[in-house]
């Protein structure tokens, strides 16, 4: 099982369409996830200065092929459809690399318990 946390900022005037996807994720979309063996997702919001928000997302992949997993989701039509919808919302955070949407964070620490 690997875990993955990314962030991404989202624009301030489309915090609330934004929201308003996430409180009922399309069932396709949920599907999708799950069978590119993606567990635990979630998104995360903050508000870092005044009217700037980031988005910070974790999920488990618990499948031993990502790449074909992650080709797998954006073949899928209800996935691409849901993207047309989320996509304009986000904007890459300032540093982020070219063509970087979400970027992904460097894992510092981890503790599982017992």
């Amino acid at each position: 099982m690997e875990r993955y946390a990314s962030v991404i900022t989202v624009r301030s005037e489309k915090l609330d369409y934004y929201r308003q996807l996430h409180a009922q994720v399309w069932p396709g979309v949920l599907k999708m996830i799950e069978q590119c063996n993606m567990r635990n997702y979630s998104i995360f919001l903050r508000e870092v200065e005044l009217g700037k928000y980031f988005l910070f997302s974790y999920y488990e992949y618990i499948g031993t092929d990502r790449v074909a997993d992650r080709k797998k989701m954006a073949a899928d039509p209800e996935t691409q459809r849901w993207w047309k919808e989320t996509l304009p919302c986000q904007q890459p955070i300032p540093l982020a690399q070219t063509g970087e949407g979400w970027s992904r964070m460097e894992e510092l620490f981890h503790h599982a318990g017992d």
